[in-house]
């Protein structure tokens, strides 16, 4: 009887050493909050009597994506996992409603309004992807997922503690690039799904450069504000 596993197996035990060693790690680390610094953004002028009136107005262009996501969902057979797309375009429109409300007055109570709808977005890309590349059989994880994700936002908000939320967030971003190189899509257009976490990777970078970037530009646009760009160009995507 042969000891080795069967090749095909190696690739779903990569993911799941991926996922159980950042789960983890994740344990290892003590708790942490939430840094109020995190809610002082570069651009706070205020227009029509809306404070932060830039990082506001960009988070509406999540909700023109969402709902053009929603209705190429409505127009086209997407297969097994529409239900999954559907749960993403939604994600993204609740984050323009979510975002909005948040920056128009950033604290921990208006962050929670704008993190649940970005989980909500995140979990449906996940298992989008894992349906398509690996298995429909992923379909019927969207529910247990978006409650585990749902969790992990109301625990940061009851203990102050961002270590399941952050895990979540990263854990889509891990597993999605290393499930494009493991398996063989059977979709053409693969190379825009890797355009889109290109936009994502340069939305984090303008976000944690978001001072840095308002000065450079002229106190034109913050960093923060191209995040929001970016991040809507990787949905369209």
């Amino acid at each position: 009887m042969s000891l080795l596993i069967p090749k095909s197996y190696w690739r779903q035990i990569l993911l799941m050493i991926i996922v159980m060693g950042s789960l983890s790690f994740v344990f290892s680390l003590p708790p942490f909050g939430q840094n109020p610094d995190y809610h002082n953004f570069a651009d706070q002028r205020e227009f029509f009597n809306i404070s932060n009136f830039f990082d506001v107005a960009s988070s509406l262009t999540f909700l023109l994506i969402g709902i053009a996501g929603l209705i190429f969902c409505f127009k086209n057979d997407l297969g097994s996992m529409q239900n999954a797309w559907m749960v993403l375009f939604i994600g993204v429109s609740l984050v323009s409603i979510g975002s909005a409300h948040y920056h128009s007055d950033p604290n921990n109570l208006t962050l929670l309004w704008d993190r649940l709808p970005m989980t909500i977005g995140f979990i449906g890309l996940l298992i989008a992807i894992l349906g398509e590349y690996i298995s429909k059989q992923f379909g019927w994880l969207i529910i247990p997922s978006l409650l585990t994700g749902f969790f992990t936002v109301t625990y940061w908000q009851w203990f102050d503690d961002l270590r399941f939320y952050i895990w979540v967030q990263t854990i889509s971003l891990l597993i999605i690039p290393v499930v494009m190189i493991l398996y063989r899509s059977r979709y053409s257009h693969q190379w825009m799904l890797a355009l889109a976490l290109l936009f994502y990777a340069l939305a984090k970078i303008t976000e944690l450069n978001d001072k840095r970037i308002f000065d450079l530009s002229g106190q034109l646009l913050s960093g923060h504000t191209v995040k929001h760009l970016l991040a809507a160009a990787g949905c369209l995507t």
